[in-house]
């Protein structure tokens, strides 16, 4: 039996201490909620080094006291891929057919239908996530199956950093992401799926922040 291709991804859980409390990192995104800083893993790439780049990437922290691998989580998509190499997309399932859109390495994209090599796809974005009002942006086209992935390794790091900052703005993936830190047991809505990787680390692994 074939094995389907893998997509590492990583998730960075950046803790401090003050005031005898152990606060989280997170980020406010402008139209997506609260999240915690996460990515992909780039072809060729160590995961801890990707760790420790998403984390600089989307939170401008550069230092870390510590960086502790916590584990994995394997997850199986249904109904939907994940775009493992950036991916060109056709008009139709031939590579001889019009393209002119990309999709990135990462991107999750919705299955429509599948012919010979190729897969019909849908990437969808709305106004805003979750509940959102209409949609913003779509691509919709056949891209090669190769491109695709239908399973995700999603990595835990716990990341100590000694940042005196209480909040601050960073640049990154064409927003403006707001930092803020907040202790274990005030913590606000994270948006989902995020909301279930605490419950995950906490309870499946095992892991003790």
């Amino acid at each position: 039996m074939q094995q389907p291709n893998v997509l590492d991804k990583v998730t960075c859980f950046i803790t401090r201490e003050k005031d005898t409390k152990t606060e989280l990192l997170l980020i406010q995104h402008p139209n997506a909620g609260i999240q915690l800083p996460a990515g992909t893993v780039e072809i060729n790439e160590d995961v801890k080094q990707a760790a420790l780049r998403e984390a600089n990437e989307e939170t401008g922290l550069a230092e870390f006291i510590t960086c502790n691998y916590i584990g994995k989580q394997d997850i199986n998509l249904v109904g939907k891929y994940i775009i493992s190499r950036k991916a060109k997309v056709f008009s139709r399932p031939d590579l001889s057919s019009f393209q002119w859109a990309e999709i990135r390495r990462g991107i999750t994209v919705q299955q429509e239908r599948r012919q010979g090599k190729f897969v019909q796809v849908s990437y969808i974005e709305g106004d805003q996530y979750p509940e959102p009002n209409y949609i913003t942006y779509q691509i919709t086209g056949w891209v090669e199956d190769s491109h695709l992935a239908s399973k995700i390794s999603r990595h835990f790091y716990h990341l100590r950093s000694s940042c005196y900052l209480n909040e601050w703005e960073q640049e990154a993936d064409n927003h403006t992401f707001k930092l803020f830190w907040t202790p274990f047991d005030k913590l606000p809505e994270i948006v989902s799926p995020q909301n279930e990787w605490l419950d995950f680390v906490s309870n499946e692994l095992m892991y003790s922040f």
